[in-house]
Formats: C-alpha cells, structure tokens, sequence
C-alpha cells in the first residue's frame, strides 16, 4: 500500500496526511495509538482538565476531540469501503468539544474508549480489500478515498499530540 495521492483528499486534510509518512498506515494506526496511550496514561485529572492558553480545550476535551473524530472519519471510511455513495455531511468539532461531557468523565475512561475505538478501525482496515481501500465517496462536499481516511486517523492524531506534548513540556 501506498500514501494517498493529492486527488483522494480535501485540501485541508493534506496537512494531517503529510504527518504520516509511512507507506503502510496500519502500523501507524498501532503505533500511534501506543504512543499516545504512553504519554497520557500518567498524566492525573486535574491535570488533564487544565487549559494552557491559547488553547480551549483541556487535555480531557482533546482526546475526546480524538475521539469523536476518529469515529467520523471510520463512520466515512466504512460506508465508502461498502460502495455507499450516500453524500456525508461535516461536522462541527468545537461543538462536539463543548458538549462532550469529557471534563466530567476520568482521563483513564476516555483513554480506554479511545483505545477500544483505535483497536476496532485497526481490525476494521485490515480487513479490506485492495479494492476497498481506493473507493471513494462525499464528505463534507469533498471526495475522499478510504486510504485517505486511514491516513488522516493518523496524522490528525499526530497533530493533537505534538499540541498536547508542548503544552505538558518536558517530562
């Protein structure tokens, strides 16, 4: 398997592609996950619920960010490797942020959640065929191959850990 190629994404999530060098995503999905599991597991809840400006969100809220949008784009990535060429809309992240209850919820919980929802797309995309992984499909009015989601799992992971990394500073 190789990176998806500029034509399978939207432009903005480029970005979080070109964080994910790798030819094969699914190590990347596995290692990733490890990674930040490591870096976040010690980390305590009052801790985890801290705003460090300028960002809004607490350590809590972002990995519930991880979450809901990890379940979106393997929500996407499902339908498409299935042929469904139903159009699929965004989605609003600061509301989901906001709403998501993560701040009440033990950083320990959201953690386990995310691993359980990580270990479920790693099954799910080793599962697929070569042919599911170049469909295809619309969201948020741009097309989109399942190989791309894979790949923006990954790099929007990245992407929040290099945040939350510099946030904490050194160990």
């Amino acid at each position: 398997m190789a990176a998806p190629k500029p034509d399978e994404s939207m432009s903005h999530f480029g970005d979080y592609i070109a964080l994910v060098p790798e030819d094969d995503v699914l190590p990347a999905l596995r290692s990733e996950l490890a990674a930040t599991l490591a870096s976040l597991s010690g980390l305590d809840d009052a801790e985890a619920m801290r705003r460090h400006p300028p960002y809004t969100w607490s350590i809590k809220e972002v990995v519930a960010h991880l979450i809901d949008a990890e379940r979106v784009f393997g929500y996407r990535a499902l339908r498409f490797a299935r042929s469904d060429a139903t159009p699929l809309p965004g989605f609003d992240e600061n509301l989901y942020a906001q709403t998501s209850g993560a701040d009440a919820r033990p950083l320990a919980d959201l953690l386990d959640e995310f691993e359980a929802l990580r270990r479920s797309h790693v099954r799910f995309f080793e599962g697929l065929s070569p042919e599911a992984w170049d469909r295809r499909g619309v969201a948020s009015d741009a097309t989109i191959s399942v190989r791309a989601l894979a790949y923006v799992i990954v790099g929007h992971e990245r992407h929040h850990a290099t945040i939350v990394r510099r946030r904490l500073g050194p160990a």
